[in-house]
């Protein structure tokens, strides 16, 4: 008897063994939403939306950290946008962002509030703009423009966006963090591929080119212009 249940878990230990599990990962993830003035002033107006996503330097921390960079940063001095901006934190100082649930938050965001769906933009730097880059490739059709400041690429999956989505790709020649070859290899795989690309390489400048990126008015402007068919 024993010996044949010796057998038996020695079989079973040796099968590729078919199982199913139902995992439920919670996230809590603090934010900044942002409302223009004329949201209030016209209440039957759908407006568009701009989600950005901060870099390592802003993970893990206070939530007022986001305001040291980038459109928060904007804001905080004063700057109005014609879009909300949902601004999150990513809760871990040391870990990538998790885009399933930024997308969560995103769409309850966009759910309680008049978000014109066709008109929701991403934006992010450093860490965040490699997330940025993940989430436009997980989530093909949700995004009616992107800019990418100084992000990893992922060039292998540059096929899964949309060739509908107008991008704008950010790097300082000089960043010896991510180094801009990440993005000059994206860009020019896109281009090959047919995709609608603008790229600003700042010369001589190193991995802090999202000041420089998000001072420039007309990428605003080139966002505000766009949407999904």
């Amino acid at each position: 008897m024993f010996l044949g249940c010796l057998l038996h878990a020695c079989q079973a230990q040796g099968d590729l063994i078919a199982g199913a599990q139902t995992v439920a990962i919670a996230e809590t993830l603090e934010y900044y939403l942002y409302y223009p003035a004329e949201y209030e002033a016209n209440p039957e107006a759908e407006f568009g939306l701009l989600l950005f996503l901060h870099g390592g330097g802003e993970a893990g921390g206070q939530l007022g950290e986001l305001k040291e960079n980038g459109p928060p940063k904007l804001l905080a001095e004063g700057k109005q946008f014609p879009f909300l901006v949902l601004a999150p934190q990513n809760p871990y100082k040391k870990k990538w962002w998790n885009i399933h649930a930024v997308n969560q938050l995103l769409d309850t965001i966009v759910t309680n509030n008049r978000v014109d769906i066709r008109r929701i933009y991403l934006t992010g730097l450093s860490r965040g703009g490699s997330a940025a880059w993940e989430m436009a490739v997980q989530f093909p059709d949700k995004f009616a423009a992107l800019a990418v400041v100084c992000g990893m690429a992922p060039t292998p999956y540059a096929h899964w966006l949309d060739k509908e989505m107008p991008i704008w790709v950010f790097h300082g020649d000089k960043d010896e963090v991510i180094p801009v070859t990440e993005s000059d290899a994206m860009v020019q795989t896109l281009r090959d591929n047919g995709h609608d690309v603008q790229y600003s390489r700042y010369e001589g400048v190193g991995h802090n080119s999202w000041t420089m990126a998000y001072t420039t008015e007309a990428l605003y402007t080139w966002m505000a212009k766009q949407k999904r068919d």
